[in-house]
């Protein structure tokens, strides 16, 4: 079968682990896109470690649940937000303004949404975290 998404499919498969309690889960392929997301995750403490295995394919990665991922998600169509339109995306994709964040691809590179507003780049929607 064809893979539409593979950043979708891979979050969907964290949250689906997470749900039923796993320590950790392999996601397969690997992409740069998903890479990049995963950092991001890790740096605001959604998820542990993670690595990423070679098997002369697409790749694999092995991530470390913490059991603090309640939902994730990825956008589709890639919606365009100018710097100004952030506000009315978090009120929109998250729950709480205290918590959550918005993964957006920029000129900058792929960013989470209070980056994006510090540096004022606006960018395309990649998917939601909290």
């Amino acid at each position: 079968m064809v893979r539409i998404s593979v950043l979708g499919d891979s979050l969907k498969t964290m949250y689906n682990a997470e749900k039923r309690g796993k320590k950790q889960v392999l996601i397969r392929p690997a992409s740069k896109v998903v890479i990049k997301f995963l950092q991001l995750m890790q740096k605001h403490g959604y998820i542990g470690e993670f690595e990423l295995v070679d098997d002369h394919r697409s790749g694999k990665i092995v991530v470390e649940l913490n059991g603090r991922l309640n939902k994730c998600g990825v956008m589709s169509p890639r919606y365009d937000v100018s710097s100004h339109e952030i506000e009315d995306w978090i009120a929109r994709l998250l729950p709480s303004r205290q918590f959550g964040i918005i993964v957006l691809t920029t000129s900058a590179g792929i960013m989470d949404h209070e980056e994006a507003r510090r540096k004022r780049v606006g960018g395309k929607v990649l998917g939601f975290f909290y």
